[in-house]
């Protein structure tokens, strides 16, 4: 037997050799602290900083000013959903969300209810997608925040964000998205957000490392206190390293994105009409929505099927759901949301293409599959 064939790139993905090129020199020659400011190792360290903000900003359309960098997505999404309510509760103390969204955005809502905020969970349809008049009708004058994520970690589902943005901000009303699956898979750009997250690992850079886009009117209170880096949004010493791999990371995935998506969207399809072919009751959620190139969310043919996950696969990396869900017991809430019973979620992956996958690979994952299912179904 050989490595398994990983399909997982929704939950992280290698570090792109010319990222990590970038990024070694500052692990042993520029090891300065950027908040040295009296000598030139500071200054080094200070200067890769910002020309990786620059990289970052460049590719989003946005002011290097308004980018800060954080741990990742997780820590931006607290960051900016709490600190928004916090900043605006004068102003009204709603939100609107949606059942599919992250768990830290979900986690971060349910913080906010126990202080005394009112959160609206805008339900989906069977595709993953969420009425748009739905969400006009739950907007009211208490509204201060809308949080949709650009892109569904679990099914590459993709929310129609400028028309999200056409309803909500002409009312004054906050707009933030969750792009971390977005970035570097398609184009995107802050033009029509007011707030925007990512993270380095979902695009070819390191862990630990992340971007929390503010717009200029946007306040938010610092959740981390410290020596004021970072504009004082984010005190603590600055992941020089990280930051340089993710300012490559963002220029190298956003200028490759079209061909790219190109490419993994056909061997995704050519995935799907392996699988559905040989398998016909299989099932791919949100196949009639917009989704992410890569992403195929796959409901696994017969009850015997639930058991796929736990050891039928062995030869193939695949994720039963949400990598930050893994492990807990219960349906994806995500395929919950979408109408998906509970006996049907617990027999369902996330099949995710990435930058290294070939042919070769969703042709492996194909047989691999398909002997599986069948063996698991014929007994």
């Amino acid at each position: 037997m050989g490595p398994a064939v990983y399909l997982d790139y929704n939950a992280t993905t290698p570090v792109d050799p010319r990222v990590l090129e970038k990024m070694l020199p500052f692990f042993s020659d520029y090891y300065g602290n950027p908040s040295s400011e009296g000598h030139s190792y500071g200054w080094a360290a200070s200067a890769a900083v910002e020309a990786a903000r620059r990289q970052v900003a460049e590719a989003l359309g946005a002011r290097p000013a308004n980018v800060t960098f954080t741990s990742g997505a997780s820590e931006g999404i607290n960051t900016a959903i709490k600190g928004i309510a916090r900043a605006y509760a004068g102003k009204g103390r709603h939100i609107i969300t949606v059942k599919t969204e992250h768990q830290a955005s979900l986690r971060s809502c349910r913080t906010l209810e126990a202080e005394g905020f009112r959160v609206t969970y805008l339900p989906v349809d069977g595709d993953g997608l969420i009425d748009l008049d739905e969400l006009e009708s739950a907007l009211t004058g208490e509204t201060i925040l809308v949080n949709v994520m650009w892109a569904n970690n679990e099914t590459g589902v993709i929310h129609p964000v400028s028309e999200i943005a056409a309803r909500v901000r002409d009312r004054g009303i906050l707009f933030m998205t969750d792009a971390t699956q977005a970035v570097g898979k398609f184009p995107v750009t802050v033009a029509e957000v007011d707030v925007l997250v990512c993270s380095g690992h979902k695009l070819y850079g390191p862990k630990g490392v992340g971007v929390l886009y503010l717009r200029e009117r946007v306040r938010v209170p610092a959740l981390v206190d410290g020596g004021g880096q970072e504009h004082g949004m984010r005190g603590g010493t600055l992941n020089v390293p990280g930051i340089v791999g993710l300012g490559e990371a963002v220029e190298v995935a956003c200028s490759h994105c079209g061909s790219e998506a190109d490419r993994l969207s056909q061997l995704r399809d050519n995935l799907e009409q392996r699988l559905a072919e040989a398998l016909p009751a299989i099932r791919f959620n949100g196949k009639r929505a917009p989704r992410l190139p890569n992403t195929s969310n796959t409901t696994f043919p017969g009850d015997a099927c639930e058991y796929l996950l736990m050891g039928s696969l062995g030869e193939l990396a695949i994720s039963p759901g949400s990598a930050c869900a893994s492990g807990r017991s219960g349906a994806s809430h995500v395929l919950s949301a979408m109408g998906i019973p509970p006996n049907e979620a617990r027999r369902s992956a996330r099949i995710s293409l990435g930058r290294p996958t070939t042919e070769a690979d969703t042709d492996r994952a194909a047989e691999i599959i398909i002997g599986a299912v069948r063996a698991l179904t014929a007994t």
